[in-house]
Parts: C-alpha cells; sequence; structure tokens
C-alpha cells in the first residue's frame, strides 16, 4: 500500500480542479517573517504512517502554514498544537513540525485534510469539497488498517459523514461535538474533535489536556480491535 499512497499524493499534488483555489494558492503573498522562503503552492498530502490505525482529517492547509511548507499541519500555530500532544502520547517522534524536511514521523497515524489546497478564507465551496472527496475516499481505501478516525472540527466531521453516508450509513442523527464517538459499519470509528486552531486553543476552548485526553479514550477503545 505504501506505494500506492505515494502514486495518490502525486496525483494530488499535480490537481488543478478547482480554478478558484488553484488561484488562491499560488497568488498568496508571502509574510514578512517568510519572504525569503519559497512557498509550495501546491495542494497537500496526507503525511504519516502507512500502516496508521488513526487517521486525523482537518479543513485545509492554512495559506502560510502548509501551503508555504508543503506540509499539513506544519509551520503554524494548529502544528506546534496538534504535533506537540501527538508527541506526548506516542504517535510522533518529536514535538515540533516546522518544515518538510526537519525528521518529523509518525508511528501508529496518518493526518489529511478534506481539502488539499488552502482555501480564501480558511473557507471552502461545496463544489471544492466533492471534488476534492475523491482523494479522501483513496486515502480511506489504502489505509487498510485504519481502526478510529478524529475529525478536526465540525467542517471535517461533516466530510467524513458524507464518506460514511456514500457508503450506505445512516448519518441522520450524527452531530459534531467534542469527543462524539460514532461507529460505522464497515468504516473506522469516528470521534469528533475541536480544530486546533488558535481561536480555540489561545482562548482555553480546547486544551492540551483536552486533545491528549481524547488521544488516550481513543487509543483505549482502539486496543481490543487492534488484536
Amino acid at each position: 500500500m505504501k506505494h500506492l499512497l505515494r502514486t495518490l499524493n502525486q496525483t494530488i499534488i499535480q490537481c488543478r480542479l478547482c480554478p478558484r483555489l488553484v488561484a488562491y494558492r499560488e497568488s498568496v503573498s508571502p509574510r514578512t517573517s517568510f519572504k525569503d522562503e519559497t512557498y509550495w503552492r501546491k495542494p497537500i498530502p496526507g503525511f504519516g504512517d502507512p500502516k496508521a490505525w488513526l487517521l486525523l482529517v482537518g479543513l485545509a492547509p492554512a495559506a502560510h502554514g502548509g501551503n508555504r511548507t508543503g506540509r499539513i499541519f506544519t509551520g503554524d500555530e494548529s502544528g506546534r498544537f496538534l504535533f506537540h500532544n501527538l508527541y506526548e502520547v506516542g504517535f510522533a517522534n518529536q514535538p515540533n513540525s516546522d518544515h518538510r524536511d526537519d525528521g518529523l514521523e509518525l508511528t501508529g497515524c496518518y493526518i489529511t485534510a478534506m481539502v488539499k489546497c488552502a482555501p480564501p478564507q480558511n473557507k471552502p465551496l461545496p463544489q471544492e469539497c466533492r471534488n476534492c472527496s475523491q482523494y479522501l475516499n483513496s486515502e480511506l481505501k489504502l489505509l487498510p488498517h485504519l481502526k478510529a478516525v478524529i475529525a478536526l472540527g465540525k467542517y471535517a466531521f461533516d466530510a467524513f459523514k458524507i464518506q460514511a453516508k456514500q457508503r450506505g450509513a445512516n448519518v441522520s442523527g450524527m452531530k459534531f461535538t467534542h469527543g462524539a464517538r460514532y461507529e460505522l459499519p464497515g468504516l473506522p470509528t469516528l470521534y469528533g474533535c475541536y480544530h486546533p486552531s488558535p481561536q480555540n486553543t489561545y482562548t482555553g476552548i480546547f486544551t492540551n489536556d483536552m486533545f491528549q485526553e481524547l488521544l488516550e479514550t481513543v487509543k483505549q477503545q482502539s486496543t481490543q480491535s487492534l488484536h
């Protein structure tokens, strides 16, 4: 599966399905602090362990995060929060995610986004989400060991609901809340989680303890199905 994931990621990087997203990602003006850097400006593929049992799904890359560095949740405040806690719970070999070649490795975990390109105002359009859903669908197929999915925020949660509905699951009663847990026939268990955005983490809505507690809960609840 590893080589198939690599092929998929190359396909994602070359995608130009959404003219608005292509135009935006390629035109973002570098911040002063990054003025000497060459921005990635392409779609961002998933990243992590091909044998992962846990999938984390975010909304989309940040204009000055993944769109700059070329790796999901890398080089911004959301990524700093995310990887610090993945490290604390044992999924990452280091607590920082600064650039593509910083040595970060994940064990048992894979991270992706529902939309692979940075969208204006962090708001992809419905058609853009539909265009990109094929890639999330492929990732799910190419990560056969998945037992759990943590949706980082309501947008990601709703995107995964679409995947579940397409596979025949009844999603009518599924509502996003932090810590929500839903068993889905033929799919990994879905968990809701606050997005690690500064809007949530700087205000105390989402704390390190809350995220680590959720990660530990998911590990415990998935243990039985892993053996």
